[in-house]
């Protein structure tokens, strides 16, 4: 199903990322910015223990941001990646373009 708005591609993508589908998460990110392959695995795994979506905003007709907090556990430590997340609708669909992450340098 197309997501109705960037927060529930969002969310869908968070739950890809549970399930380890880099598939689809490759066909939600923007052909300009996808890479050319994902992979999920490390040793050891990621364990995601939650999502908290703190900010959703439409930006432009065909743009909006997605702040967020996931957490997740590698081994036996806690972890949480903190993004704003910018998508763009294409086509009426929604893309995954790119994020900022205020605890490192850059977007990814």
């Amino acid at each position: 199903a197309v997501a109705p708005d960037a927060e529930a591609l969002m969310r869908s993508r968070y739950c890809a990322y549970v399930r380890g589908n880099a598939d689809y998460l490759l066909a939600t990110w923007h052909p300009t910015t996808r890479p050319p392959q994902l992979s999920l695995g490390g040793e050891p795994p990621a364990r995601w223990l939650g999502l908290q979506v703190r900010r959703y905003a439409v930006t432009g007709p065909n743009t909006a941001v997605v702040e967020f907090v996931a957490r997740h556990r590698i081994g036996n430590r806690a972890q949480r990646l903190r993004e704003t997340s910018r998508f763009v609708r294409e086509g009426g669909r929604w893309y995954y373009l790119d994020g900022e992450f205020p605890d490192r340098e850059g977007p990814s």
